[in-house]
């Protein structure tokens, strides 16, 4: 099956029109984007957008052969008119099942807000799913097997693929492609940065996408100049994020895993009886979080990295520190001097060699301190300096590592 996706953007297109925003400026060039439509094998056209017969010749294609047009949600946006010679658009109801004299057949899925999504089985058995932008799959049951292609809102919906990978629909070869992207979505390497993480990837319009297993040298469907082949984007395995104080850190390591399901969220913090100002920051925490996350409430994090399971996102390794400096008395100079520094080398020595033996994929947070004013105690000096340490020590077990300033994400590895 040979996808050409005729746009990639967002309803209103990218730019868009009359809008000021940062990303609709920046959206010039190869970067603007149409709204999304696919045309499948030349014969089914997935969503009718203004300029759609222009698209489909820029790409190398033609509109004639189209056999069958299907709406995935209501339109937006600037009329549409239906090209001569192409059937008028309809939407097929949830649930119902549609065969094509062209071999392919669409069952229609219900979705969570306003619109259609549509599995497409081509002639030879390769499976694409197409949602709606703003739009998750409701009430979705186990998939026998995961799909070849997935063209879904990732970046408006994340939480779609984290429901699909539930049910055994996106597998780690699955061809997953970002569409629907306006300008709520970010720019340049931010998008691919973001897309990564998800197990996903953005694509120019008018880009043709063979699907299913490549074929031999000579079959149709091998990749022509103007094709890409999939290479399914590998997220890395052991993040760490760092960050000054209401950095957007948290957000962004919570953003890096909001697309896969079950997530174990490891609180480092505890709780702190009568402090009102720390449960209401604990509590914005736990609002963001999806409602398939389970959260624990642990400093332990040797066991849980050795242990086979979910994603980790450990929330934060300062805390965890400040609890290990408790342990061994690293606050009174004594006990440091006397011991209590062995021992909390010993435990980060611990927690770093569970980072690089763990399986299981990991993002952490921490603070980033020391580039400011100098602690004026011994103790707070300690403590800044063992951060340091540790966010070191930590860092060159992860095959990814950010810094976030003022909410963006500088990649500092990876």
């Amino acid at each position: 099956m040979e996808l050409t996706l005729l746009g990639t953007g967002a309803p209103h297109g990218l730019p868009r029109p009359d809008c000021p925003c940062a990303t609709c400026a920046c959206a010039l060039g190869p970067a603007s984007r149409a709204a999304t439509a696919v045309l499948v094998d030349g014969a089914m056209l997935l969503d009718l957008t203004p300029g759609a017969a222009f698209a489909a010749a820029r790409a190398g294609h033609s509109l004639s052969g189209v056999r069958q047009v299907l709406l995935t949600h209501p339109h937006e946006g600037p009329p549409v008119e239906v090209p001569a010679g192409v059937p008028q658009p309809a939407r097929v109801p949830d649930g119902r099942e549609l065969a094509l004299l062209t071999g392919h057949r669409v069952r229609a899925l219900a979705m969570d807000a306003p619109g259609t999504g549509y599995a497409v089985t081509g002639p030879d058995g390769e499976r694409l799913l197409y949602l709606p932008p703003g739009a998750a799959p409701a009430g979705l049951e186990h998939v026998a097997e995961p799909y070849d292609t997935v063209l879904a809102d990732v970046v408006g919906r994340p939480d779609a693929l984290a429901r699909l990978r539930a049910v055994g629909g996106v597998g780690p070869a699955t061809d997953v492609i970002a569409v629907h992207l306006g300008h709520d979505a970010p720019a340049g390497a931010e998008l691919t940065r973001r897309l990564t993480a998800a197990g996903a990837r953005a694509v120019p319009d008018g880009t043709t996408l063979p699907t299913g297993p490549a074929p031999a040298a000579g079959v149709r469907g091998v990749v022509t100049p103007g094709e890409t082949r999939h290479t399914a984007p590998e997220p890395p395995r052991r993040t760490l994020v760092l960050g000054g104080a209401r950095s957007g850190k948290s957000v962004e390591a919570e953003r890096r895993l909001e697309s896969y399901p079950g997530v174990l969220y490891v609180a480092t913090s505890g709780t702190r009886e009568g402090d009102k100002e720390w449960a209401d920051r604990v509590g914005l925490h736990r609002e963001r979080r999806p409602g398939s996350w389970r959260t624990v409430e642990t400093c332990d994090l040797v066991p849980l990295l050795a242990e086979d399971g979910p994603p980790l996102l450990i929330d934060c390794l300062s805390l965890w520190l400040t609890d290990a400096m408790d342990v061994v008395g690293a606050w009174d100079d004594d006990e440091w001097a006397t011991g209590g520094q062995r021992a909390l080398r010993k435990r980060t020595s611990e927690l770093t060699e569970a980072v690089r033996a763990t399986r299981r994929t990991v993002v952490a947070v921490s603070n980033e301190v020391g580039s400011g004013i100098v602690p004026a105690t011994a103790s707070g000096r300690r403590y800044r300096d063992e951060l340091g340490r540790l966010n070191t020590a930590f860092a060159a077990e992860c095959e990814h590592v950010l810094m976030i300033v003022a909410g963006q994400a500088l990649t500092l590895r990876g």
